[in-house]
């Protein structure tokens, strides 16, 4: 390992905070009006919580940012088995919350975590371990591709049984990108691509909700009061937006239109009240924090290092080109919040935290 250290990437800390403030401001901006119907005129109820969030997540971003990331390798087995413990804990009636219809949260006191957000980072430190001191047998389907597949589908399948398909799909995307990186062959993705797709379309035709999904987001106008209806909402709120928008705070679709639009919809609202322009913003911001990751990564002095910072940049480049589709209409609701930006505590934790990670990678990066 290197002795030297050097100053953290310094733009990437001025994306992430930036995307960080936008997001805190949007949450307001988009929750005021359903925070205070349902929680006795207090509008900021949303907006304080995230602001609580985001100032723990910023504050673990800058200690991880200097704990050297190869001890995240020491620690990742007894990481990976916490995790698995926390998704089994969440299947137990009275300890699991349910909400929408998913089991996914262990209530704590006011609060409440989603341990598959957790388990995505986890997933990332202990499969960058296995794939770096498994490199020679990574051309092998026995004994590279195989193992490594195993400990991915049996989290997702547990995450499955909460139901979370949108975190699972993250999930199991973003350990695709880092095998795939660690030289595995690829007539066996071309093989695995296709049992991935036969088992795609059986998970989605085993539960009738996610058949609406589909059908709402090829036309969501066939069942507009239903299953179509966020997706025409948020068609509703990026097309009046225009290039500048409608001003920030001035959402129409805010009003009771598209149901929660500080979670998963935000980034409508900001098409909204920014218009084309502050959606276009956001997106830069985006691809400049992925860009930083590549650049971290290639410069990552050992294996692990470099996995490491792969599957940091995949996660959030999935998770973001996920959301935005969604929300374009490019693909069918999932379900997936927008990183930095989306109210929840635990996706905004666990993506600060993860930045805190790659922020160490790059003091040690050479690049």
């Amino acid at each position: 390992m290197p002795l030297k250290k050097s100053n953290p990437d310094f733009i990437l800390i001025i994306v992430t905070l930036s995307l960080l403030a936008i997001g805190l401001i949007m949450v307001y901006s988009a929750s005021a009006i359903w925070a205070a119907y349902k929680f006795d005129g207090d509008s900021f109820y949303f907006a304080k919580r995230q602001l609580l969030f985001a100032g723990v997540g910023v504050v673990a971003m800058f200690f991880i940012m200097n704990v050297d990331y190869w001890t995240w390798r020491t620690w990742a087995k007894l990481i990976i088995i916490v995790c698995f413990v926390l998704l089994l804990a969440v299947l137990v009636p009275g300890i699991g919350v349910e909400r929408n219809g998913s089991r996914s949260w262990i209530g704590i006191g006011a609060f409440s975590i989603q341990p598959s957000e957790f388990m995505k980072l986890a997933m990332i430190a202990f499969l960058a371990k296995f794939l770096s001191e498994r490199q020679k047998f990574i051309t092998s389907f026995k004994k590279g591709l195989m193992p490594s597949l195993g400990i991915v589908f049996l989290a997702f399948g547990l995450i499955m049984l909460q139901p979370d398909l949108g975190t699972g799909t993250v999930m199991v995307g973003t350990c695709v990108v880092m095998i795939f990186v660690s030289g595995a062959r690829v007539v066996h993705f071309v093989w695995l691509g296709l049992l991935g797709v036969a088992g795609f379309v059986a998970l989605i035709a085993s539960a009738p909700y996610r058949i609406k999904r589909i059908t709402s987001f090829l036309d969501p106008w066939a069942d507009p009061q239903n299953s179509g209806f966020q997706m025409i909402q948020s068609f509703y709120a990026i097309g009046p937006g225009g290039l500048f928008g409608l001003g920030l705070g001035q959402s129409r679709q805010k009003f009771f239109y598209l149901p929660e639009p500080q979670t998963d919809f935000i980034f409508a609202i900001i098409s909204e009240e920014l218009g084309f322009i502050g959606g276009t913003l956001v997106i830069l911001l985006f691809a400049l924090l992925l860009w930083r990751g590549v650049r971290i990564a290639l410069g990552a002095p050992d294996l692990y290092g470099s996995l490491v910072a792969v599957g940091i940049i995949a996660m959030v480049a999935i998770q973001v080109m996920i959301n935005i589709g969604v929300v374009t209409g490019l693909m069918p609701v999932t379900g997936i919040t927008l990183p930095f930006l989306s109210y929840g505590g635990s996706s905004l934790t666990l993506m600060l935290i993860a930045i805190g990670v790659l922020l160490n990678i790059s003091r040690y990066s050479r690049y």
